[in-house]
């Protein structure tokens, strides 16, 4: 689907709460982008539950500079609302096809998340988790670390490495973390 600085918000970062949305950033003039868009196309029709989107850089150049987009092909995996994984340049299909396996199985923040609501551990955690409130689950997170140090450890740095590096919510609790462990 084509989506444009209109609709993106609801079709690529909405969306990538409920599942794995992934964003090809190209123009019609590049062609390695003309290579690369059927290898994404064969490789999500294989990936039951991924989306793909395909922002025009030309047609909405106000979403490549948010985004960052320096040079096309570039492709961004979305999921929660965030950036997760990228590449930029064509790629092979089994590439592109282990790059869309790493978004379909569940992230280790998912899974240690998981781990906590069985245990019925830091049920206030894991609800700020279930509503997508970072910033509130890693503060409570770090009021923890007298409890359970190397857990607390464990799941901010999953949750840091599925916001990814330009979250800015992830950027200050890595410097809280930091200061708090040392």
């Amino acid at each position: 689907m084509d989506v444009t600085d209109a609709t993106f918000a609801d079709e690529v970062l909405a969306r990538s709460h409920e599942v794995p949305v992934v964003v090809d950033f190209w123009a019609s003039w590049c062609g390695p982008c003309r290579m690369l868009t059927p290898v994404l196309e064969g490789a999500v029709a294989e990936h039951e539950g991924v989306v793909l989107a395909k922002v025009d850089v030309d047609a909405n150049p106000a979403l490549a500079d948010e985004y960052g987009i320096r040079g096309i092909p570039a492709v961004k995996a979305f999921r929660r609302g965030a950036v997760v994984d990228e590449f930029v340049g064509a790629r092979s299909s089994r590439i592109v096809a282990a790059f869309l396996d790493g978004l379909t199985g569940q992230s280790e923040a998912e899974r240690l998340t998981e781990q906590l609501r069985a245990e019925g551990r830091w049920p206030d955690v894991v609800a700020a988790l279930d509503e997508v409130d970072h910033e509130r689950a890693l503060e409570l997170l770090l009021g923890r670390l007298d409890d359970d140090r190397e857990r607390v450890r464990g799941l901010m740095v999953a949750l840091f490495k599925e916001l990814g590096p330009e979250h800015t919510v992830a950027a200050a609790y890595r410097k809280k973390l930091s200061t708090a462990l040392f």
